[in-house]
């Protein structure tokens, strides 16, 4: 049994010291690149579009919460000077008013904001995929083995490829934009 083990251990370091030597020779025909991908997403055209769509979608909505709040603004100042010489009763209603319309601005901020956000994570998600195939695209093209992403803690600049993949990126929008 104990002749068996020493055998075992023999071809294990044997096997060992194989990899050894066979692993640089194997790692140096492979091709690594290195993309920032939210480098990548930030600074692409289709980020700029993207938030300028929504910026236009979102602008009506934002210009009915202008309108409230300067609405309440106005009211307002409107009941602080009329308070000392309003009744009872007029001062209840002006102050009903007045929560009404502040919980009806908050409920426009909040649902504004809760939309923008989630519209925003949308078009985030949609961007990290076009990006991503764009990646992989711009891989495959160029005959790379590994494309690393996120996670690297050192990138020599021989593999990082984030400016030339931007450089693809921008141009593949700049010919669909002309279509």
């Amino acid at each position: 049994m104990r002749f068996v083990k020493q055998q075992l251990a023999y071809a294990a370091f044997i096997l060992a010291l194989a990899f050894t030597f066979a692993m640089p020779a194997a790692a140096q025909d492979l091709k690594i690149g290195v993309v920032s991908l939210p480098a990548l997403i930030e600074r692409a055209p289709q980020t700029k579009a993207t938030m300028d769509a929504l910026q236009e979608e979102f602008a009506p909505r934002q210009r009915e919460l202008v309108a409230k709040q300067k609405e309440y603004e106005e009211l307002a100042g409107k009941a602080q000077k009329d308070f000392a010489v309003m009744g009872e009763t007029e001062r209840r209603n002006a102050e009903k008013d007045l929560r009404d319309l502040q919980r009806e601005v908050t409920r426009l901020q909040n649902e504004l904001r809760e939309d923008l956000n989630l519209r925003q994570n949308e078009e985030y998600g949609l961007l990290q995929r076009a990006m991503l195939k764009e990646v992989q695209d711009y891989a495959q093209q160029q005959g790379y083995d590994l494309i690393v992403g996120d996670g690297v803690l050192y990138v020599n600049n021989s593999v990082n490829i984030t400016e030339e993949v931007l450089r693809v990126v921008e141009a593949n929008y700049q010919a669909t934009s002309a279509r």
